[in-house]
């Protein structure tokens, strides 16, 4: 009997499965360590801002590369029942081995590397709940595959009962982004508020600069636009209207802006309601730059000594 060939349609199909099972493994361990970093938060980590952003990012991978997978599954699956020698094909047997030797590799250097962590000072339950989920994870798809080159799974009810345990898994880590990051709207309006802290802290520059040059806080914020350099004064990206301005002494000022949530990164832990989770870090920007919900005012008030005029600049005419 003539031996069966690999055909392009069964390159396509084991190839592009592969792909999506290793961005469905991959998707799911970034969301698994961050889910672990949002609640139990490391003060050594510095940088939590890319967080959300990293939580959605994998979301979005999860949620198309994973359905894939099961679709490609099913029809490698039901090719085997009507080919049932294509589980022998080496072409097969060759990127199940290879999958098993990434899922290997990813399990030891991963390994390495949260106890590389551990000894830098990581905290013990994430360090013990960052090894748990790439042991799971990673361990599942060596386990499974040590399965498949064993067994012909065409014939078992395995591969259907590992696709929908998969499948509650996938749901339970996506409704956990949903938990966390919120729904796209709330995920909207975070960024809004983002934007209209950034927003502040440009105006709040420009006040300074003006002061600095002119030895006076300018009138109004439209004063601050400036032909020369192309500055134009940031609107709120919501509403599209000027932030609220205003002189309260010839050295203080304040400027105010309506926010939709309250400050995801705070850092006063103290007054974290019981059972919520907040990422937060000390640092200063993080501080001067707190909210809640609603119109919110900052005072600010230069002093001279710390914002001295450039040397070399002359007085305006007045």
């Amino acid at each position: 009997m003539a031996q069966l060939k690999t055909t392009p349609k069964d390159v396509f199909l084991q190839l592009l499965m592969l792909v999506t099972l290793y961005i469905s493994v991959i998707s799911l361990i970034t969301l698994s360590f961050s889910y672990i970093n949002y609640w139990f938060p490391d003060a050594l980590d510095y940088y939590p801002y890319g967080l959300l952003d990293g939580i959605r990012v994998s979301s979005s991978m999860l949620i198309v590369a994973f359905p894939l997978l099961l679709f490609l599954s099913w029809l490698i699956q039901k090719d085997l029942r009507k080919n049932p020698k294509k589980h022998e094909l080496k072409f097969r047997k060759w990127l199940v081995y290879l999958t098993l030797l990434i899922a290997a590799i990813t399990i030891i250097i991963d390994l390495i590397q949260l106890v590389n962590s551990f000894y830098g000072g990581e905290l013990t339950l994430p360090f013990t709940l960052k090894v748990l989920s790439v042991l799971i994870l990673t361990g599942g798809v060596f386990g499974y595959y040590i399965w498949d080159v064993q067994h012909e799974p065409h014939k078992s009810k395995i591969p259907a009962m590992v696709a929908w345990g998969s499948s509650v898994l996938v749901l339970i880590v996506l409704a956990l982004g949903f938990l966390v990051a919120g729904s796209p709207t709330h995920q909207r309006e975070v960024r809004m508020d983002e934007r209209r802290v950034s927003d502040l802290q440009m105006l709040q520059s420009e006040i300074i600069n003006y002061w600095q040059m002119k030895e006076a806080l300018p009138p109004t914020i439209d004063a601050l636009k400036n032909e020369l350099s192309g500055f134009l004064p940031p609107t709120d990206p919501d509403t599209e209207m000027a932030y609220e301005y205003t002189i309260l002494e010839p050295l203080k000022f304040e400027l105010c802006a309506t926010f939709s949530h309250p400050n995801p990164f705070k850092y006063n832990q103290s007054s974290r309601p019981v059972g919520e989770s907040y990422y937060y870090y000390k640092d200063i920007t993080n501080e001067i730059w707190d909210h809640e919900a609603g119109r919110e005012c900052f005072e600010r008030t230069i002093d001279p000594e710390l914002y001295p005029k450039p040397t070399g600049v002359l007085n305006p005419i007045r």
